[in-house]
């Protein structure tokens, strides 16, 4: 029951509501079914109970969902999607609420299974070689789910690579892979290093502390502010934190995604961090499938946004995590 895609939203999400409607009647009838609206979504409910179906990026959808379930007074949420079931089942065991997860099959309905973490990737040693460069242009290294990249205040400004031509590695200059590219025909002839210290100090002014705003700010803001508490980890508590992988794994540098790091308290507890920025109903899902990825639930989960973001509804979803859990707040 896959929807293609279709240029008109309207449209799109008409088409969406039928087919859930569809689904859920097929499932459990269709006594009692009220229509509802989320933007981005189709939803209902029905005796008592909110039915989901995610459409684009079904796997940041349980948050929005929850959301929508909680104000609508809803006392239990089926999620739906045709993909990006086992992430979202994997999150929905996670946060002490009453969530069903379907994977669309034809025209029924399945329950999802949990997926996996993803296995922890090997960087191959001729990228790693690349690392004393990345240093040496003034960047910082940094390596998730096996991609060396280098960053300037949370801003990845380079990348290693391996040509798919030559089988040589490489480092291409740039900020995310069009940039990159345009950089590479612009100034293929600079040698890397110049290039990349050039780069590094023009997007450092730009991420400094007081900066007027900028495209280069408003960039990755949510690692802008995992640098900083990297920099200052005593206005989280902390005793001192290192970047951490996320518990999947970033597409591309210009969609904002929360970001992770480890460390520990100024107690001497484990810790981890989620930052974000703006408004991300998805945060409280991501932030504890975050510390699900360490496989310790005792660790204390501190998420991290700037004082304007700290929206009641946040507050609101972080109650349904279990464990040691804050929501705080800092001045950006």
């Amino acid at each position: 029951m896959a929807i293609s895609p279709d240029p008109d939203p309207a449209r799109r999400s008409r088409l969406l509501a039928l087919k859930l409607a569809a689904l859920v009647r097929d499932h459990v009838g269709d006594e009692g079914i009220e229509v509802g609206e989320l933007p981005g979504f189709a939803a209902l409910i029905r005796d008592g109970e909110a039915w989901v179906l995610a459409d684009a990026r079904p796997e940041r959808a349980l948050g929005p969902a929850l959301a929508w379930a909680r104000r609508r007074s809803a006392n239990r949420l089926h999620i739906v999607a045709d993909d990006g079931t086992g992430i979202l089942a994997r999150r929905a065991a996670l946060l002490s609420a009453d969530i069903d997860v379907w994977q669309v099959d034809g025209r029924s309905l399945r329950p999802a299974i949990a997926a996996p973490y993803p296995a922890k990737s090997a960087i191959a040693d001729r990228l790693l070689a690349l690392l004393p460069l990345i240093e040496a242009g003034g960047a910082t290294p940094v390596i998730e789910h096996g991609v060396l990249v280098g960053e300037v205040c949370g801003l990845e400004v380079c990348r290693a690579l391996i040509d798919p031509f030559t089988d040589e590695a490489r480092l291409e200059v740039g900020v995310g892979a069009h940039d990159r590219e345009a950089f590479s025909l612009l100034h293929g002839s600079i040698p890397t290093e110049q290039a990349l210290a050039g780069v590094v100090r023009s997007v450092a002014e730009h991420r400094r502390p007081g900066a007027d705003p900028h495209p280069l700010n408003r960039l990755g803001a949510e690692r802008l502010l995992r640098h900083r508490l990297i920099e200052h980890p005593g206005l989280i508590g902390a005793a001192s934190l290192t970047v951490a992988e996320p518990p999947v794994v970033r597409e591309n540098v210009k969609d904002p995604v929360p970001c992770v790091a480890a460390g520990s308290t100024e107690g001497g507890e484990p810790l981890i961090v989620v930052c974000s920025t703006g408004v991300d109903l998805d945060l409280i899902p991501f932030a504890v499938d975050a510390r699900g990825a360490v496989g310790a639930a005792d660790h204390v989960l501190r998420i991290v946004v700037p004082v304007r973001d700290r929206y009641p509804v946040t507050e609101a979803l972080a109650g349904l995590v279990a464990g040691p859990t804050e929501l705080i707040g800092v001045s950006v």
